[in-house]
């Protein structure tokens, strides 16, 4: 297939209120949860990326009926023991969330299953779930998809986590609500927990003290009506091209304010971001508020241990806004980024260099250093949305023409992602 070159359009400023899709944590586990859950769950503020798309189907390849509509997601759950043996291979996409949550659903079912995914997926490690879900007593063939998982009886474990990830501590409660004996979880850092939150209000036997979570078998799930909040994954450009464009003031209304979410409010405040919080309620069990960013002028920042798990997902898009602060930021204990839909820390010191910027790519992390002139450049995305949309967002501040390779990358997440950037131009 030939690929055809975006060119980025330039921003002298930008201005306005947005509203940003739903999150896609949030938005995958909803339709997953209501799925084994007894009643009807209907979702509100839906992701409708690419993603969380993939997930539906593969609920509705497993018999569970899921009405689609512009407002709302309705999930028909069958109850806990109520998926049914696909007649075909689950195909999860580019979504690495679909598939390592489904490792720890399927692996208990009375069914076998295969599941695979684009060719991104089928490069992306799976062992980091698999693995823990061995101790169990789960079999799924293979480290790399397609994945062949033998439904099995399984058995509840003590588990400290090696890596501070969602999706395998997500992956490991799903099995445990099926699995003979308590299951217990130790974080080493707190990962992002709506995961819990969700499975405790639909009934689950969770118990959260701390870093550890416990997990008994489940009987029953019951259906929770529920309102998904902006992605603050998604807001994060918004946020960043706020600060750095010259006389600019934007709103960003409706984000979830997750504690285990919001690093990068900590770290651009930290970085001298002129940034404000306000509306703050509650929506579903989940924090909600508006936030209002306006151009400023940054100066660096360290960013590693605990905030990390906090704030991974984000670090593209803080490294665009190191470029453009003074002195030298450093972001290490992000060896994470490695097994994300690419090597992003590769990836953005190989394109960020593109332009002319001082980043050094280390072990961990990366080094930058900031207030750099730097001219456009034929921008390569990997396919990869969070590098699509951070290296759009730098093209705003480089001196001449930018283009990507590959703009609907975005679609994963943001599908509407370069109208509403585009909305916000102040010309």
């Amino acid at each position: 297939m030939i690929k055809i070159s975006y060119e980025i359009k330039k921003m002298r400023s930008a201005n306005g209120e947005i509203t940003v899709p739903g999150d896609k944590s949030i938005s995958h586990r909803a339709v997953m949860f209501g799925a084994i859950a007894d009643g009807v769950t209907h979702i509100t503020g839906f992701l409708k990326g690419a993603d969380c798309l993939s997930t539906i189907d593969c609920f509705r390849k497993m018999g569970i009926e899921i009405d689609v509509t512009e407002d709302m997601i309705t999930v028909h759950g069958k109850g806990i023991n109520g998926l049914s043996k696909p007649s075909e291979m689950l195909y999860t996409g580019n979504s690495g969330t679909t598939t390592r949550l489904l490792c720890g659903l399927l692996c208990a079912q009375p069914f076998d299953t295969d599941i695979t995914g684009d060719s991104s997926i089928c490069r992306r490690p799976m062992g980091r779930v698999t693995k823990p879900l061995s101790l169990m007593g789960a079999n799924i063939e293979n480290e790399y998809c397609p994945l062949h998982i033998h439904g099995k009886e399984i058995t509840g474990i003590d588990y400290k986590m090696t890596v501070a990830s969602a999706q395998v501590k997500t992956a490991l409660i799903l099995a445990a609500l099926y699995a003979n004996g308590d299951t217990v979880i130790h974080e080493t850092e707190k990962s992002r927990d709506h995961t819990e939150l969700m499975l405790g209000a639909m009934g689950a036997n969770i118990k959260v003290r701390g870093l550890d979570i416990t997990v008994s078998k489940t009987d029953k799930l019951t259906a929770q009506d529920i309102d998904v909040p902006g992605d603050i994954s998604s807001a994060a450009f918004f946020l960043v091209l706020g600060l750095i464009l010259p006389n600019s003031e934007i709103v960003i209304r409706n984000v979830g304010m997750n504690p285990t979410r919001t690093g990068i409010i900590d770290v651009l405040k930290d970085m001298g971001a002129d940034l404000e919080i306000f509306n703050e309620r509650t929506a579903t069990g989940e924090p909600v508020a508006d936030i209002r960013v306006r151009s400023s002028k940054l100066h660096s920042t360290k960013i590693c241990g605990e905030i990390i798990p906090r704030l991974i997902d984000e670090l593209p898009v803080i490294a665009t806004a190191a470029l453009f602060a003074d002195g030298t930021t450093v972001i290490a204990d992000a060896q994470e980024l490695k097994v994300k839909e690419t090597d992003r820390i590769k990836a953005v010191c190989d394109e960020f260099k593109k332009c002319g910027a001082d980043i050094t790519p280390t072990a961990d992390g990366m080094i930058i250093v900031g207030n750099k002139p730097l001219c456009g450049a034929d921008f390569e995305t990997y396919g990869d949305h969070r590098m699509a949309m951070s290296l759009a967002i730098l093209a705003q501040r480089a001196e001449g023409k930018s283009t990507l390779s590959d703009s609907k990358c975005v679609d994963v997440s943001y599908p509407k992602f370069f109208e509403d950037f585009y909305e916000l131009n102040d010309v």
